[in-house]
């Protein structure tokens, strides 16, 4: 019998898998408090590609939207995800640049780390930002991005987990399963790989639903030794999210663990955002059924929709198969690229062009070209030599640099002017239009205008009455105690 313990995804990767990223913070405000007293380990919400997209197609203030949040929450420890090499989704980002984000994050409130590098190259800058978290007494885990490939063994991962968990300012290690291809048989095997070699740190487990069997690997990880699982909150967990943690609470329960969870206040949690999605038109995560070909291209569940809008932009939404199946054939030719950003959108990309020109690889952008190069780390395997040489052969491979240029702090603020921090990295990642707008558009909204409900309305005056010891709410199809 184990003690499981979760973190919360449903204010980042679940939202981000289902809604694009587009939860606003006043869409979350309401209930977070409720989500401080649930007894998560961490909630992840921070995410550079997060603030990107509130910025440009909502208006809103991220830095604003954070500060809110992690007032709300003073319990839980907030978790902010990292791409060592970059903040800007298919670009690199200078190591200065990247140092101050982390520091940013941290005077802002966020105390928990994911650090990530899907090529498992640039260990050195891994290690390098989770220094810098230590400055701020943050907790560090170190990711290992699974995917499935020839090259992607369980030596291979056992190999990396040593190399990322030398590091003191390491806590612990995340097995991070993008697309859902975690087996329950193979976690077993590369968990007992990796366990040796992880120098004494923890592991987390964070698999998305996209193949229906999520839950099923939760529990074989849990035999297997790990004890912290990635789940969300229903509404916005399934699908091409990760699994409910109303389901696996239940499921570890049966199984005869114990987790310190508390399961009166999911049901309202629940009920927000269920809410939410109805008022604002969003979708709520289900079940999907089981797809061999999801093994052959492992694209991410959210990024699915993003090809199928592509194809239909052509008149070609009726190619979805045939472009997944291209997906596995560019993968393999590029070396086998674990796909999550950056490289799921690269090899998605390059296989929509491939259809949609009816000539493969007649067109090649330049992301694909600073890949070949070294641009991004050393490729896991070698890129198809004939493919290679079309890359090459292009205009723009001469030009394009093969190693990441690092100017100072003091180089990359001097076209700013004196700007804060948080306004620098802003205009790192987004152009100065959409940050005016967002501007213009006034303060964050505390509370999504268009939820008017007596289900929201119970929520809220829960919250009022913190002090009570007992409060009883209810309406006609809702109901909801809390006890402190």
């Amino acid at each position: 019998m184990a003690e499981i313990r979760f973190v919360d995804q449903t204010l980042r990767d679940g939202q981000q898998s289902l809604w694009g990223m587009r939860m606003q913070a006043g869409m979350a405000l309401p209930v977070v408090p409720l989500i401080d007293r649930v007894g998560y380990d961490v909630v992840d919400f921070v995410g550079s590609s997060m603030m990107e997209v509130l910025v440009r197609h909502c208006q809103e203030d991220p830095w604003e939207g954070l500060d809110l949040i992690v007032a709300a929450m003073p319990r839980s420890p907030m978790r902010a995800g990292v791409r060592n090499t970059a903040i800007i989704s298919m670009s690199v980002t200078p190591d200065a640049l990247m140092d101050l984000w982390v520091r940013t994050l941290c005077r802002h409130g966020v105390r928990s780390f994911w650090i990530y590098d899907v090529l498992h190259w640039n260990i050195d800058k891994t290690h390098r930002l989770a220094k810098v978290a230590k400055e701020f007494g943050a907790e560090v885990v170190a990711s290992l991005m699974y995917t499935l490939s020839p090259v992607h063994t369980d030596a291979f991962y056992a190999e990396k987990a040593d190399l990322l968990a030398a590091s003191p300012d390491v806590d612990g290690l995340l097995i991070y399963d993008t697309a859902g291809v975690l087996t329950p048989e193979r976690a077993r095997t590369l968990i007992a790989a990796v366990r040796p070699r992880a120098h004494g740190k923890y592991f987390e487990l964070h698999c998305h639903a996209c193949a229906g069997i999520a839950p099923l690997t939760y529990l074989a990880a849990i035999e297997a030794g790990v004890t912290t699982l990635h789940t969300c909150a229903r509404p916005l967990a399934n699908g091409s999210s990760l699994p409910s943690i109303e389901s696996m609470l239940r499921n570890v329960r049966i199984a005869g663990h114990t987790a310190a969870i508390e399961e009166r206040l999911l049901a309202p949690i629940s009920a927000h955002f269920e809410a939410v999605a109805r008022a604002a038109g969003l979708p709520l995560g289900v079940p999907v059924e089981y797809d061999l070909l999801l093994f052959e291209h492992q694209i991410p569940g959210g990024m699915t929709g993003t090809l199928r809008n592509q194809l239909a932009e052509h008149g070609m939404a009726e190619r979805l198969d045939e472009v997944l199946h291209e997906v596995a054939l560019v993968r393999r030719e590029l070396g086998y690229p674990g796909m999550a950003t950056p490289f799921s959108q690269l090899v998605g990309t390059i296989a929509v062009l491939n259809i949609v020109s009816g000539q493969r690889y007649a067109v090649i952008p330049d992301e694909v070209v600073q890949y070949a190069k070294g641009f991004y780390g050393q490729p896991v395997a070698p890129i198809d030599p004939d493919i290679l040489d079309r890359i090459m052969a292009t205009p723009r491979a001469a030009l394009l640099l093969a190693v990441p240029e690092q100017p100072d702090l003091e180089e990359i603020r001097r076209p700013h002017g004196a700007v804060s921090d948080e306004e620098l990295l802003l205009r790192a990642l987004i152009a100065p239009h959409f940050i005016e707008r967002m501007r213009a558009a006034g303060p964050v909204r505390q509370d999504y205008p268009l939820l008017a409900s007596r289900e929201l309305d119970a929520v809220r005056r829960l919250m009022t009455r913190s002090m009570a010891r007992q409060l009883d709410v209810a309406t006609e199809g809702f109901a909801v105690s809390l006890r402190r």
